[in-house]
């Protein structure tokens, strides 16, 4: 694991969805569970990849190509900002909001009847996407820090 060398950002969106394959929309709050996830969300309970994260770094390049996508486009339940996702190693845990996360993927792979592979011929989640699994429950909000625990 890697050393906590003081790296913060925040979490500017949590976001949810009904069912899977859709795209996650802003709620601006939820609770993560520990070994299940995001609370109401489709992806609830789901193995390995119960919480999963991109930042808006990343999103912003996508959104020069689809000016459309927001938070939640690419069915991730947290948006960070200023904060390297690309650092991290399986293993690795998170301090969000009230609750600890641990990486447990890096990436995935990609189903190609998503509605943003769909509009623009590619994905950032298969490269950038960062899959972990909820190890303490607690609150998360739109504003809450992100650091390494």
């Amino acid at each position: 694991m890697q050393q906590n060398n003081g790296m913060k950002g925040k979490i500017i969106a949590v976001c949810s969805a009904p069912k899977k394959g859709m795209i996650k929309k802003n709620i601006s709050e939820g609770l993560l569970i520990e070994d299940k996830g995001l609370e109401g969300d489709a992806h609830f309970g789901f193995a390995h990849r119960q919480v999963s994260l991109i930042s808006m770094e990343d999103v912003r390049t996508m959104i020069e190509k689809l000016p459309t996508l927001v938070p939640g486009s690419f069915a991730e339940n947290l948006t960070t900002e200023d904060f390297d996702l690309a650092c991290l190693k399986i293993g690795d845990r998170l301090k969000v909001g009230e609750a600890i996360l641990e990486v447990s993927q890096i990436g995935k792979e990609c189903h190609f009847d998503c509605e943003v592979f769909k509009q623009i011929g590619e994905c950032i989640m298969p490269k950038k996407g960062i899959f972990t699994k909820v190890t303490k429950t607690g609150k998360v909000k739109n504003g809450d820090t992100i650091e390494l625990a």
